[in-house]
């Protein structure tokens, strides 16, 4: 399985894509003698230099076939450009994620092998692949082939754009001159200190601002201003280098000597409006301070390092920072579990769900809301509030839902066969309500598994169903005009109005578990919980109360008519068959209420 690039950012790598001016063009003879040599060395019948846009793949050059372009959603290169190193799928029918796609079932590929086309600066514009019509595998000679013909892509690709190093507004070099700046100081002087600084001059929010007021010219004059401001404030002797619109890096000549004196110069300088247009503009500016050794130290990494402290400086009152290795640690983790994900999607012991049980507050079962867990080979158990978060920032959320899904139906399935009837609740995150085919991919799951609408009960957390997004509006009526409950998860906790709730088509609210820890302690509490009580009748809603952990606290919502109840007073998590056999515990020792 492909490892997740540290360095993947979707918009960074469009940018990079569109700057080099490759989508759409005519054909090129040297690209294509590089897929004929890959066809023939690997002995594929295809071959192709994709290039992947927002949402298709460009075949810059193909070799057994003649489409220009496919739609991206589905397709290997989309995993591929995901890692650093060489894709390999041996029988893309058997693998979850393509074995349904056109490619496989109307196209019959089966084998696949695909290299990232990787950037100086770490952006992969797409792949150099090879498919087969026959599964096979691809040994570490035919892996190192590809990898090698990639890399004459890329060559190529430099080549022909002739890809500069100076920036074509402020006249500084630019990321491509600093990294190799940077190698070329660990050739010539081995094992010196040197010290950088990142300074971003303004805060993303107001480069969108700028540019929505004042259009284009906006970013051309502050990168002219700024970057002649901080010149200014600079040694001589220091390297600048112009990164983008409102970031430049500072290489200090003298070694790691004073860098945060420069930092202090550098605010200085930046402390009076930037004049842009005849506009002034108010600098915000953070800057971010490494020392380290070249060599030591790859330039990509030291680049990286420099985003973090940068990053780090805008959470500090003094707006400076300097790399931390144990924030970078976090940062680390994040994407090892991301990496880690994409994996376990694939992995058939490491991804499990289990499931609460909800009741009525007479103690009679209702159903259960199913919950994801994660066992990492590395890290151990990874809870989900720190992993799904992680996913919805890539394109993996999907792929985790749809597993999601795929596997609480076919449970929901099992337990209707052996007569076991129960609504069972799924989360799902805000990133697939904005997916236009979302309703539609339930539907068909629902269908696969032989499982009606009406079984289960979809969970969207209130800030995500409180954003006056018509797309969110229109998936959740597709939803439940086929008969699935919607639940608008940890109530309370969003930035919702009562108004606009009205409008959601949802039929169960669930109370978070912060209204309800201290409910027995706190008046305070008491008093929100009732009006929420009132209020969701008042409005058509079923309640749940979430995180019920004491007899006293389940007597007082039975009481105030609370609908239903889940938490550790009632139940743990519990494996498939461990549920039922609860339920049925509970049923024979409770008498049925009239």
């Amino acid at each position: 399985m492909t490892s997740l690039s540290p360095h993947f950012n979707e918009e960074a790598r469009l940018g990079a894509l569109r700057s080099l001016r490759l989508l759409d063009t005519a054909p090129s003879k040297a690209f294509d003698r590089i897929t004929r040599i890959a066809s023939r060395l690997l002995r594929v019948p295809i071959s192709s230099i994709s290039l992947l846009d927002r949402d298709r793949q460009y075949f810059k050059s193909r070799v057994g076939f003649d489409l220009v372009e496919a739609p991206r959603e589905d397709a290997p290169c989309n995993w591929t450009i995901r890692g650093e190193r060489v894709c390999v799928i041996p029988d893309l029918l058997h693998d979850e994620r393509f074995g349904h796609t056109p490619l496989v079932r109307r196209g019959g590929m089966r084998a696949y092998a695909g290299a990232p086309l990787i950037t100086r600066t770490g952006h992969s514009l797409g792949t150099l692949c090879v498919m087969d019509t026959q599964p096979r595998r691809f040994d570490d000679d035919e892996v190192a082939v590809l990898a090698e013909l990639a890399a004459m892509v890329m060559a190529q690709i430099e080549l022909q754009n002739s890809i500069g190093r100076i920036h074509p507004v402020s006249g500084y070099p630019n990321e491509y001159q600093l990294i190799d700046d940077l190698d070329d100081l660990a050739e010539r002087q081995p094992g010196v200190r040197r010290a950088a600084l990142l300074v971003e001059s303004v805060t993303a929010r107001q480069m969108q601002q700028g540019v929505r007021v004042f259009g284009a010219t906006f970013v051309e004059s502050l990168i002219q201003s700024s970057t002649e401001r901080i010149r200014r404030a600079l040694d001589p002797r220091a390297r600048l280098y112009h990164l983008s619109a409102a970031r430049c890096v500072v290489l200090l000549e003298d070694g790691a000597n004073a860098p945060e004196a420069t930092a202090r110069q550098l605010h200085l300088s930046l402390r009076d409006p930037i004049d842009c247009n005849g506009v002034p503009v108010r600098a915000e500016p953070a800057i971010g301070i490494d020392v380290f050794v070249p060599g030591q130290v790859a330039a990509r990494d030291a680049l990286r390092r420099l985003y973090s402290a940068v990053d780090d400086a805008r959470g500090t009152p003094a707006r400076t920072a300097a790399y931390a290795a144990s924030h970078d640690r976090h940062h680390a983790r994040r994407f090892q579990l991301l990496a880690g994900l994409a994996g376990a999607l694939q992995a058939e012991d490491q991804l499990s769900l289990v499931y609460q049980p909800r009741v009525d507050l007479d103690g009679r079962p209702r159903g259960a809301e199913a919950l994801l867990r994660w066992r990492d080979p590395r890290h151990g158990d990874i809870s989900p509030a720190e992993f799904v978060p992680l996913a919805e920032e890539t394109a993996l959320i999907g792929a985790l839902t749809r597993w999601v899904l795929h596997h609480a139906l076919a449970q929901l399935a099992r337990w209707r066969a052996a007569g076991v009837t129960l609504k069972l609740s799924i989360n799902v995150s805000a990133a697939d309500l904005e997916e236009p085919g979302f309703a539609g991919c339930v539907a068909t799951l629902l269908a696969r598994h032989g499982v009606p609408p009406a079984a289960i009960e979809l969970e969207f957390t209130e800030s995500m169903l409180a954003r006056d997004d018509g797309r969110v509006i229109t998936q959740l009526r597709a939803l439940r005009a086929m008969g699935i409950d919607i639940a608008i998860d940890d109530f309370g906790t969003g930035y919702s109005s009562l108004a606009y709730l009205q409008k959601l088509p949802a039929s169960v609210l669930k109370i978070d578990r912060a209204f309800i820890g201290d409910l027995t302690a706190s008046a305070h509490d008491q008093k929100l919980v009732r009006a929420i009580l009132r209020m969701a009748h008042d409005l058509g809603y079923r309640v749940v109360a979430e995180g019920v952990e004491s007899a006293q606290c389940a007597a007082l919502l039975r009481a105030w008519g609370c609908d239903e109840a889940q938490g550790y007073h009632f139940a743990r998590p519990l494996g498939a068959e461990a549920l039922i056999k609860y339920f049925g515990a509970m049923l024979d020792s409770k008498p049925t209420r009239r």
